[in-house]
């Protein structure tokens, strides 16, 4: 199975750079729905604002787990000035927009084909020198002329692209005009083999699906998608393909398909003008959960399998029996059983894993005026390990120094903490989400003290992905 990259250009689409759709906070808001949706990478627009751009870019770049992908027009100091604005990212890319086509190079940089073909060879060059890891769109891709296109391809493979995209941006090929495209290419310039071919389909002729399925089969791993853009590959119908023909095709993605329209529907609304822009907040988040739905001893198996799966999680038969169970017994005494209710029946009684790590101690240091500091003390297999970190504050410092232990970094897609008891020494209960490859997790931590319980709560999901490994092993 090869892994397929999804590259999402919602941000770089017409419809979101139009003057007045997309403020700083709806941006933010955007960036968030996509790193839920775990896409592998989320491309902005160009810099065309100055510091209200780069100021974006920085904040995105502590949000972005995946890559984050700046363009740059031709131009040197589009290069330097979008690579400095996002290589503070975990994973920063710059992607170079090469116009191919005669009435693309005339209108967008006013360049004749040798001019532009020596900026590419320069400009890629120039990239790598600063570090940048480097894709190259050829934009209007299916109008050059074949001998430039050739060409253009070869310089920006020469000069160290480690991405190739084709763009289709007039739309006008069927699908398998297009793979013949995209396979002659590959011919005309051997050394795209050791780069990774992208495309962007046009979707003019209501055909971006298709043609993404027959890239597919031509080997083609990555695909530019948007939300909301009618010019582009709808990230929901490229997602429909992967689900539906992914194992045909021989392609996963890590894209999180069970939350897809949860995540999408309120970017492509406001982008499409149906809601004011972001809401009260500020920000594209969901309903809150306990109005999404509300379930009772009256309903059956497959409406809370279905509850089940708009909070994102993907149980086996067992694990929903059990859910379903619990859920009947609690509404026997509550009556009704909204989503925080059901997150925390999930979290006690599914995948119930054997304990890998245990939680041995920890020790956390925060104030006004210092960095929050974790030391984090587990036990596996008889033998303690140690992890340390710094964070934005006491739980953050506590995750990062458990992820400090093992080396690797999940995605925290929740996190809530409750009082059980009251008073002073209230026991405080948690609700850890995490995202593993795609699919939830949750533990739940209960402590007197809050700290305790999300270490907690962490540490018992961490159990349930562990032992969720090794059943496939």
């Amino acid at each position: 199975m090869k892994k397929i990259v999804i590259a999402d250009a919602t941000l770089r689409s017409g419809v979101a750079v139009s003057d007045g759709v997309l403020g700083f906070k709806e941006k933010i808001g955007i960036v968030r729905q996509l790193e839920r949706l775990c896409v592998d990478v989320i491309e902005t627009a160009p810099l065309r604002n100055g510091k209200s751009d780069i100021l974006f870019l920085h904040s995105a770049s502590s949000l972005v787990s995946g890559v984050l992908a700046c363009p740059a027009n031709l131009t040197e100091e589009a290069v330097r000035a979008s690579w400095d604005a996002v290589k503070g990212a975990a994973h920063p890319r710059l992607n170079l927009l090469a116009p191919v086509s005669t009435v693309q190079m005339e209108y967008l940089v006013h360049q004749k084909p040798p001019a532009v073909l020596e900026a590419i060879g320069n400009l890629t060059r120039l990239a790598k020198s600063l570090g940048a890891e480097l894709e190259v769109s050829l934009l209007d891709a299916t109008r050059a002329e074949k001998d430039f296109l050739v060409k253009a391809a070869a310089a920006a493979a020469e000069g160290g692209a480690d991405i190739l995209t084709v763009c289709d941006t007039a739309g006008t090929m069927f699908p398998s005009e297009f793979a013949a495209f995209i396979s002659d290419l590959k011919k005309e310039v051997p050394r795209l083999e050791k780069l990774t071919l992208s495309v962007e389909c046009s979707d003019a002729l209501h055909m971006a699906t298709a043609c993404a399925a027959a890239c597919l089969e031509l080997g083609v791993t990555q695909f530019k998608t948007a939300i909301g853009a009618p010019e582009m590959l709808s990230l929901n119908d490229f997602a429909d393909l992967l689900r539906l023909k992914g194992r045909a095709l021989g392609a996963q993605t890590n894209l999180n398909i069970t939350a897809l329209n949860r995540y999408t529907d309120p970017v492509a609304e406001m982008l499409q003008g149906r809601q004011t822009p972001a809401g009260a907040s500020g920000q594209l988040d969901t309903p809150s959960r306990d109005e999404d739905f509300q379930l009772s001893q009256n309903d059956d198996m497959e409406s809370v399998a279905a509850a089940v799966r708009r909070l994102g999680y993907e149980l086996s038969a067992d694990d929903l029996s059990r859910v379903f169970e619990e859920v009947r017994r609690i509404a026997h005494k509550k009556k009704e059983i909204g989503a925080k209710d059901l997150d925390a029946i999930v979290a006690t009684v599914a995948i119930q894993a054997p304990p890998v790590y245990r939680l041995k101690s920890f020790v956390i240091t925060s104030g006004n005026i210092i960095n929050a500091m974790a030391h984090v003390t587990l036990e596996k297999g008889g033998e303690e390990v140690l992890g340390f970190s710094m964070g934005d504050g006491p739980v953050d410092a506590a995750f990062r120094s458990i992820e400090n232990i093992l080396g690797r970094h999940f995605e925290l897609d929740d996190f809530k903490i409750s009082a059980v008891t009251e008073g002073q020494e209230a026991v405080g209960s948690s609700v850890v989400r995490l995202r593993s490859n795609g699919k939830l997790y949750s533990g739940k931590g209960v402590s007197t003290d809050i700290i305790g319980a999300a270490i907690r709560g962490y540490v018992n999901a961490l159990n349930k992905i562990c032992y969720d490994e090794e059943e496939k092993e």
